[in-house]
């Protein structure tokens, strides 16, 4: 934690117990303020838990004008967050909690032990040996007429606060059930916030009708037993924006679902789904189910005399089609189609699928849309609300899974409690 000034007799209030809300504490403490977090919640950081329950990618280890990259159309203002704390600063910070950080073959960087409890235990601990107190169970209700902060305890009782500043990072709206609802949209859109509609980001889809005619949407009822649930890899997906022309075409692996697809290379493509799907309707995709081989590889072998064996068989042995990957042959093609060896071979490299809609906001890792990023000033203070600081999931950006979203969302937190901790002592 950075080295903390004399003390102030200023009071801040940090509303939201996730990583941003955490570090805008941390920041503020360390610059002498008086600080208090409320959240809504019995403890803090549980989607920070739950995301590292299979192993907690704090951020990632590529160049950094890469990294910035990720942040697509939001690139330019993110970057000025990382400039305050970045990949290798996020490292440095773990360590000096105690928590030692490595590597993976992804590219994808993890605490030594792959485990987020603790590293949230040993950072709670310093925030409460500097002094940060936390209060739980404070459900914010707004602004009173007087301007103080409403709060609704476990009970029902009423709480009154009236912070010197004031810090919100109470997420979006992906996995309500552990605090980030969304309930803040009204109450900073009657303050004349302008907020951009909160969207599904980095989830699955539905499939609409899997061939041209059909009628029902998503998978055949036998597809969806027999594989829902199941990994396809390698695979590789692409995509062009009808509009824009943007292309997405990367190769890795997603989770085939009850209704449609989900998993790491969907979502990097998600926001560019999402858009298709807003504008048009819909999303065609087409994957590429031997993305090692070329088509005239395939198209040969797929034509190659094949003596009495099936084609099931013949494509088993001859390019390793089973499985999972038949299954998607024999979902977009008619009886017909799939014995047409010409186009078979271009399914194999080019299988198309129509996407419907994105999944709930509430299923979804992350969410788009929130406070327009034009609505703060530098240091993430509110235009409308002098004294108003905003960090976190609540702003309106998005980036991929890989460690994107917790560095982005730290670094913002860092930018949101040192704006606040200057606007208070200048006051």
């Amino acid at each position: 934690m950075p080295s903390t000034s004399p003390r102030s007799n200023k009071h801040a209030l940090v509303i939201g117990g996730g990583p941003a809300g955490l570090m805008a504490a941390e920041r503020l403490r360390a610059a002498g303020l008086e600080v208090e977090v409320c959240d809504a919640m019995p403890s803090v950081g549980r989607k920070f838990l739950l995301a590292g329950k299979g192993g907690l990618n704090l951020t990632h280890s590529e160049d950094k004008a890469d990294f910035i990259q990720r942040y697509a159309e939001r690139n330019a203002e993110v970057a000025r967050w990382l400039d305050t704390l970045d990949a290798e600063g996020l490292r440095a910070w773990a360590a000096e909690l105690g928590v030692e950080t490595f590597v993976g073959s992804s590219g994808r960087v993890f605490p030594s032990s792959m485990k987020a409890a603790p590293l949230l235990r040993a950072w709670l601990h310093r925030l409460r040996e500097a002094g940060v107190r936390f209060s739980m169970r404070q459900r914010w209700l707004g602004w009173a007429a007087d301007g103080q902060l409403k709060f609704e305890g476990e009970q029902g009782q009423e709480r009154l606060l009236k912070p010197d500043v004031l810090v919100l990072a109470l997420g979006g709206a992906s996995w309500p059930q552990l605090g980030s609802n969304g309930a803040w949209l009204p109450l900073l859109a009657a303050r004349g916030v302008n907020i951009a509609p909160l969207q599904a980001a980095n989830c699955g889809f539905d499939l609409g009708p899997r061939r041209a005619g059909a009628e029902v949407p998503g998978w055949s009822p036998l597809f969806a037993e027999k594989f829902a649930g199941l990994p396809i890899k390698p695979v590789a997906l692409h995509f062009v924006s009808s509009k824009s022309g943007r292309q997405f075409a990367r190769q890795g692996e997603f989770v085939v679902t009850a209704s449609g697809i989900e998993g790491s290379l969907v979502y990097a493509a998600a926001h560019l789904l999402r858009e298709e799907i807003n504008e048009q309707g819909e999303a065609l995709v087409h994957l590429d189910l031997l993305p090692d081989r070329t088509e005239d590889f395939v198209a040969a072998e797929v034509s190659r005399p094949r003596g009495p064996r099936s084609l099931s068989t013949h494509l088993k042995s001859r390019l390793g089609i089973e499985g999972l990957k038949a299954g998607l042959l024999h979902e977009v093609l008619s009886k017909e189609e799939y014995k047409d060896e010409a186009l078979l071979a271009r399914t194999l490299k080019r299988l198309p699928l129509r996407l419907k809609a994105a999944r709930p906001v509430a299923e979804a890792i992350s969410t788009a849309g929130g406070v327009r990023l034009e609505e703060l000033d530098t240091g993430l203070m509110l235009k409308a609300l002098p004294g108003v600081f905003c960090a976190g999931e609540m702003l309106d950006w998005e980036a991929p899974t890989g460690g994107y979203l917790l560095t982005a969302s730290m670094a913002s937190g860092a930018v949101a409690g040192e704006g606040a901790a200057r606007w208070a002592l200048s006051q």
